[in-house]
C-alpha cells in the first residue's frame, strides 16, 4: 500500500474540512448532487471520448493502482543478478534454469529463458526492448487518461457554473434566490478543481515516477541478462548497474553491501 497517496488524500480532505468550518460549518451549503454529477460523470465521459476503451474504461482501476507501491528493490535486484553472473561462470549457462521457477518478474523470467534456450544476443535484446516499448505505452496510456479527466474535471465544473448563472438569471425578479443560486453554481467549479488538483492530476504525475522507476529496473535486467550470456566478469556487471542509481540508491546499496560483509 503507497502511503504517500493515501495520506495525501487525507490530507486533501481535511485541508478541504477545516476550510469550510472556518466559514461558519454549513457543510450542507457545499454539497450539491446535480452539480457533483455534471463535474465526475461529465469528466469521465469526456475521457472516454478522448481514449479507447481499454483504457478509459479502467480509469477507476488506474487510480486504484495508484495507491499499490510497486515492488522495486534496486539492492536486491543487483544481488540477485551479480548472483546469476557467479553461478552462469562456474556451472554454465544452462545452469540458471534450475532458477526459474523463483523468478517472480516476468520480464526477468522471460529473458533469462531466453538466455537458456540459446537466443542470439541480438535478438534477445530486441525481443526484450520491444517489451519495454509495450510496458512504457502501457504506463503512459494510464497517465493520459488521468491527465484527461484532470483537464476536463474543470472545464466541466464551469460548464455546469454556466448553467447555474442561466437557472439563476431567470429568477432576477426575485431578490432572494439570487445568493443561493450563485452559491450553488460555484459549487460546480469548486468540484472541478478539486477533482482536477486533488485526484487526477496528482495521481498522474505518480503514475509518470512509477513509470521511470519501473523502466529504469527492466533496464537494468536487461543490461545484467546481456552482461550474463556474454560471460563478463560479475564485478564488472555490478559496477554496470551500479551506474543506473541515483546516489542516493546507490549509498543504500553500499551499505546495504557493507553490513552484508559485516
Amino acid at each position: 500500500m503507497d502511503l504517500s497517496t493515501l495520506a495525501g488524500l487525507g490530507l486533501i480532505i481535511a485541508a478541504l474540512f477545516l476550510g469550510i468550518m472556518s466559514g461558519g460549518g454549513d457543510i450542507g451549503a457545499f454539497i450539491n448532487i446535480p452539480s457533483l454529477f455534471i463535474t465526475v460523470v461529465g469528466s469521465l465521459a469526456a475521457t472516454m471520448v478522448a481514449h479507447p476503451k481499454d483504457k478509459s474504461f479502467k480509469i477507476i482501476g488506474i487510480m486504484m493502482s495508484t495507491m499499490k507501491e510497486p515492488k522495486i528493490n534496486y539492492t536486491d535486484l543487483i544481488r540477485t543478478m551479480v548472483s546469476f553472473s557467479e553461478k552462469a561462470r562456474r556451472e554454465g549457462l544452462l545452469s540458471l534454469e534450475e532458477n526459474l521457477e523463483e523468478i517472480e518478474d516476468p520480464f526477468m523470467k522471460k529473458s533469462i529463458q531466453l538466455v537458456v534456450d540459446g537466443t542470439d544476443p541480438e535478438l534477445l535484446k530486441s525481443m526484450m526492448e520491444t517489451e519495454l516499448e509495450l510496458l512504457e505505452n502501457d504506463l503512459d496510456g494510464q497517465r493520459a487518461v488521468l491527465e484527461s479527466a484532470g483537464a476536463y474535471a474543470p472545464a466541466f465544473g464551469m460548464i455546469g457554473t454556466l448553467i447555474g448563472l442561466i437557472q439563476m438569471l431567470k429568477s432576477l425578479n426575485n431578490p432572494e434566490t439570487l445568493g443561493p443560486s450563485m452559491a450553488v453554481a460555484l459549487i460546480t467549479t469548486l468540484y472541478g478543481a478539486v477533482l482536477a488538483n486533488g485526484m487526477y492530476l496528482p495521481m498522474a504525475e505518480k503514475i509518470a515516477r512509477r513509470t521511470q522507476k519501473l523502466l529504469t529496473e527492466k533496464r537494468m535486467i536487461l543490461e545484467a541478462v546481456l552482461s550474463i550470456q556474454a560471460g563478463e566478469n560479475p564485478r564488472i556487471l555490478e559496477e554496470k548497474l551500479k551506474s543506473f542509481l541515483s546516489e542516493s540508491d546507490k549509498k543504500v546499496y553500499e551499505a546495504a553491501s557493507q553490513e552484508a560483509a559485516a
